[in-house]
């Protein structure tokens, strides 16, 4: 989206360069390339990104997902629709007939990460520290990322009740309606890093999960010979709820990441014309 509108709206010429948050921010931080990080998850690299920043080497625009990252424990919207009090853990706990084990109907699940991701530990912790089994429910193992997302789809098209982590953005909550428990406790992030998130903590607490901070930075010659380009970046920013949708509809279609960047912008124009001057708004919807 953004090699569009940099192209197109201000005659920019860009390369897209694969990345992934740690490689990424090394590059920009050591080697002062690329110039843009569009979506860099900064709770990953907040410290040397604070330190860049301060030493004038990186920049910081807009905080790219409005929202931020998300993780949780969702139930489908159907199942709070029928059940309007559960909107808490507290009250889903208290129904594990809603919610039923796959091989174990009388008690219910909580659908777990697969073995090796880092919400496999921070759910197995937290299911601990609610005292979860207790209240009539089993930890399932997912087994992998395609075993997490069928859960969630066998449940919608049956209309069965389903409990577990997932996150946004993802194409998953694009294409089923979930919501979020809360928790009922403030986050503790000094005891999520100590033991939350660190496997087999001994005596894990209820804690809630932390929010992501999604930003775009840029370099500091950017930010010094083209701004421009920054004042468009410091104002481009979407929802998880935009994302999602685009996710689903990227997943839907099989489309690539130049498909659904297209789409975005025939079918959200008020939301990227307010990032841009209306002259260069026009230059960029005549190439639609």
């Amino acid at each position: 989206m953004d090699k569009i509108i940099l192209e197109e709206g201000h005659g920019c010429q860009v390369d897209l360069v694969t990345g992934d948050t740690m490689p990424t921010f090394t590059s920009m931080n050591e080697k002062g390339e690329p110039d843009i990080a569009p979506e860099l998850w900064v709770n990953a690299v907040k410290e040397p990104l604070e330190a860049a920043m301060a030493e004038g080497r990186l920049v910081e625009a807009a905080q790219i997902l409005t929202d931020g990252g998300v993780e949780g424990w969702w139930v489908p919207k159907y199942i709070v629709d029928a059940n309007p009090e559960i909107t808490t853990l507290a009250a889903a706990l208290a129904r594990p007939d809603l919610f039923p084990a796959p091989e174990h109907p009388n008690r219910g699940a909580v659908m777990n990460c697969p073995a090796g991701w880092n919400c496999q530990i921070t759910t197995a912790n937290l299911y601990r520290a609610f005292d979860v089994a207790e209240k009539g429910f089993d930890l399932v193992d997912s087994g992998s990322a395609a075993g997490l997302d069928g859960s969630i789809a066998n449940a919608a098209e049956r209309g069965l009740g389903w409990l577990g982590y997932y996150w946004a953005p993802t194409s998953i909550l694009g294409k089923y309606e979930m919501v979020k428990l809360d928790f009922e406790v403030p986050l503790d992030m000094a005891e999520f890093n100590a033991c939350t998130a660190v496997p087999d903590c001994a005596d894990p607490r209820p804690n809630a999960y932390p929010v992501a901070e999604v930003y775009t930075v840029v370099t500091k010659r950017l930010a010094e010979e083209n701004p421009v380009v920054v004042g468009y970046l410091g104002k481009r920013a979407w929802s998880n709820e935009v994302v999602n949708g685009l996710l689903a509809w990227m997943d839907e279609n099989q489309a690539t990441n130049e498909d659904a960047a297209w789409h975005f912008l025939e079918t959200h124009p008020d939301l990227w014309k307010s990032w841009l001057a209306p002259e260069v708004a026009a230059k960029v919807e005549a190439a639609l």
